[in-house]
């Protein structure tokens, strides 16, 4: 059986309209990361837009930061060791939470489409799903951004010097 990768994509937010061929974007940026990777098995991956108010609830919940900002992930995984959807038998990676109106925002103000910008926030976010992290700086960081450069130019969006952490 041929493994599968589901992308359930909600959007919660009514500030910006998503353009034609952002689901479809944000479901290819999945396959790239998940194929540098080399990752094998079936699996599910949730993706919701919403808007400052609601991320920055998450941010807060989960992460004691009272402000809005671009991206959330929250993986399902340790260690490599992930939930497993009964029904289907797929790896639940996690979920990614992307405030459209923070990515709007970055989109104007690093002089890029809005899509490149969900683009590169979907990839950044599934390598935290994969157990990537940047916060501390260093090799990992470093590690970190080759990936998603490598999946930038693999999907034909090459990083400008416009994306941040």
């Amino acid at each position: 059986m041929k493994d599968k990768i589901k992308v359930i994509i909600t959007d919660n937010q009514k500030k910006i309209k998503i353009p034609t061929g952002t689901r479809m974007l944000v479901r290819r940026c999945c396959n790239a990361v998940l194929q540098l990777e080399k990752f094998e098995g079936s699996v599910e991956i949730s993706v919701t837009f919403v808007d400052d108010d609601e991320i920055r609830e998450y941010n807060r919940k989960y992460r004691n930061i009272d402000k809005a900002t671009d991206v959330l992930s929250f993986p399902q995984g340790v260690d490599g060791q992930y939930d497993v959807n009964l029904d289907t038998g797929a790896k639940v990676l996690g979920d990614i939470v992307i405030s459209c109106e923070t990515a709007d925002r970055q989109a104007r103000e690093y002089n890029h489409p809005f899509q490149s910008e969900i683009a590169f926030l979907t990839i950044h976010s599934m390598l935290h799903l994969l157990g990537y992290d940047h916060v501390n700086g260093g090799i990992e960081a470093e590690k970190m951004r080759e990936k998603e450069d490598l999946v930038l130019s693999e999907i034909g969006l090459p990083r400008s010097n416009a994306y941040e952490y």
